[in-house]
């Protein structure tokens, strides 16, 4: 464990709770083991299959190059990476978890073929990159970063690695404006997804959690501000579903 600087706060929220730093990293870490063999169908389930039309209209915005080098934060069970790898991008797909990690890799051959040679899977904190500075043309991270315990640093630690002229792109759930599916969405989160974490997955208390994390997350602008806190430029919200998830944006001047 890291020292922490005297003013850094010394807990984080998990869900509703507040908890000591180091428990919320064990405690998501948990989560995330526990969830893996079922996240990708759970996904499906809970969002009735938006969710891939969402990543890919993420991968679209990010605009991934052949041979361009893209750091994909997060991204353990591949499905971002895949998508990026097909347009013939250089993907290192990093997650703190190595059980989300174990699934992607699992998935990848199936995925892309003889392409899955070319994927680079690091186990790694988003706060504490082990790449050098400069390393890559693009960060994107997908429904990963409301699970940080401290989202300054990780965003610190995107920008960072990226060269001059690198973009960083974001996925995550926030808060729908439109009237009227804001309290719809809210009832069925609250009260059916636990439920079918536990029907399909064995977990009712994970799935809690990643409901409570969705709420706790940043309105938009909040988190708008953090990406330009950490040094980006020419930052941008992108909502869909009036803001049931958004795409974040930022460079690297």
């Amino acid at each position: 464990m890291t020292d922490s600087a005297p003013n850094e706060p010394q807990t984080a929220s998990f869900g509703y709770e507040e908890v000591a730093i180091d428990e919320k990293v064990a405690r998501v870490g948990e989560v995330f083991s526990s969830v893996a063999k079922k996240y990708d169908i759970m996904n499906d389930a809970m969002s009735g299959g938006l969710h891939r039309v969402w990543k890919d209209r993420f991968v679209r915005a990010v605009k991934p190059q052949p041979h361009e080098q893209i750091l994909d934060m997060a991204g353990g069970t591949g499905d971002i990476a895949f998508r990026m790898a097909k347009r013939g991008a250089n993907i290192t797909v990093s997650d703190i978890n190595q059980d989300m990690l174990d699934v992607g890799m699992e998935r990848a051959p199936k995925k892309l073929g003889e392409r899955a040679q070319t994927l680079t899977w690091s186990r790694q904190n988003a706060e504490e990159l082990t790449f050098e500075s400069r390393s890559f043309d693009a960060y994107t991270i997908a429904f990963g970063i409301r699970n940080v315990t401290r989202i300054d640093k990780a965003l610190a630690e995107a920008h960072r690695v990226l060269r001059f002229g690198g973009r960083f792109f974001c996925l995550e759930f926030s808060t729908t404006t439109w009237p009227g599916f804001k309290e719809v969405y809210d009832a069925y989160s609250h009260k059916l997804v636990p439920q079918i974490g536990q029907m399909i997955a064995g977990d009712e208390a994970s799935y809690r959690y990643l409901i409570e994390s969705i709420r706790r997350f940043p309105p938009m602008p909040a988190f708008e501000g953090m990406i330009r806190a950490a040094g980006f430029t020419q930052t941008k919200v992108e909502p869909i579903m009036g803001g049931l998830v958004a795409i974040h944006s930022g460079w690297k001047a």
